[in-house]
């Protein structure tokens, strides 16, 4: 609509904005509430969310309104689908220890992990499969249909009420006890910052529309495929640690895999070719997958039970809301320096974030589980 890279950029910022801001104070309520219902008011407010994207996108709605209104109306919908993320993420993570036995939680976290990676994979290339047969007003009322599934599979779940105790501390020294734990758990802490700056600098993905369009120049089925690639490869690592888990120095591995995953950003970057950019994205998404996994699985086998809510909530200040600035960082670079240059220079960021890590962090270089 705007054909300014930017837009995408403060999309992420719409987004981040109030997902850092409440992330604290969400992980305090999802340790002290029933999760199930954090997560049902959660998803149900992502349908609304849905819902008024798709009004904004029928003609009828952009024949009453000037396009600078409908954009930031989307700007507005995005800033409060990251309220719902701040407590919709740590909810979600805290809840899989609820429903699953402890000597089953490391395999768990890697099929969770999988299932999350597979509903992106066919998520984002339906997405652009929809566009390209009905159009994008059609592809939101299939988007609200899936939502209206996942809110039907939460409702038959138990309830999952808060540990006991967990309501004995106020608020404020409730966050403090969940940030001190992050920071004096060397192991947790590297990963969590590792995962941070590596999504921060390599949000390459954040691109792909402005690649598709100016400089591949592809149409909706290809971009569907290339805005999935990263996905399919993470869901295919996956399924690999799933069967064949890692079995010792998981840590090194994980920085290693960084490391190839901002090589892998520096040559998307400058390729022209749509089958080198599928393929470099679809191996930088295997890389990711690994990283991921390690993460996921390091906070799920060092956090206590009573205080999941709050390190996921710092999890996912640390990783989730990355992602959005990761969005704003690449924009806002792609409109400075230019799309191409500002892409290597977020790989070349990437990797020196590996090397500087993998020195001062010894304890993430040597952490086997």
């Amino acid at each position: 609509m705007t054909k300014d890279p930017a837009s995408i950029g403060y999309i992420g910022l719409a987004e981040v904005i109030p997902a850092l801001s409440l992330a604290l104070y969400s992980g305090h309520r999802v340790d002290i509430k029933d999760k199930r219902i954090l997560l049902l008011r959660g998803v149900f407010g992502y349908l609304l969310a849905a819902i008024v994207l798709y009004s904004l996108s029928t003609k009828s709605l952009q024949s009453l309104l000037h396009t600078n209104h409908i954009t930031w109306f989307i700007y507005i919908v995005f800033f409060i689908t990251g309220i719902l993320r701040s407590f919709v993420g740590p909810s979600f993570s805290a809840i899989i220890a609820n429903i699953v036995p402890k000597n089953l939680l490391q395999n768990a976290t890697t099929w969770s992990q999988g299932m999350w990676l597979s509903a992106s994979v066919t998520g984002h290339a339906l997405g652009g499969f929809l566009i390209a047969i009905i159009g994008i007003s059609h592809t939101f009322l299939v988007i609200c249909g899936f939502i209206l599934v996942g809110y039907i599979f939460l409702y038959y779940l138990k309830p999952k009420p808060p540990r006991v105790g967990n309501k004995e501390q106020g608020g404020w020294e409730s966050i403090k006890e969940g940030l001190r734990f992050v920071f004096k758990t060397k192991a947790l802490l590297a990963a969590m910052s590792l995962d941070m700056f590596a999504v921060l600098f390599g949000g390459a993905v954040a691109l792909i529309p402005v690649f598709a369009t100016d400089i591949l120049k592809i149409g909706a089925m290809q971009y569907g495929l290339l805005n999935a690639a990263s996905d399919i490869g993470a869901i295919i690592i996956v399924i690999i640690l799933t069967l064949w888990p890692m079995k010792k120095a998981q840590g090194k591995k994980m920085l290693i895999a960084v490391g190839g995953f901002g090589v892998c950003i520096i040559l998307f970057g400058l390729s022209k070719w749509f089958l080198l950019s599928f393929v470099v994205l679809l191996i930088s998404g295997m890389l990711d997958g690994i990283s991921v996994v390690v993460r996921g699985t390091v906070m799920q086998l060092l956090t206590p039970d009573h205080m999941r809510g709050r390190v996921g909530s710092v999890s996912s200040m640390f990783v989730n809301s990355s992602n959005e600035l990761g969005y704003f960082e690449s924009g806002m670079m792609a409109k400075w320096m230019g799309v191409i240059p500002s892409v290597v220079f977020g790989g070349c960021m990437t990797l020196t974030v590996v090397i500087t890590t993998w020195f001062k962090a010894p304890t993430l270089r040597k952490f086997s589980y």
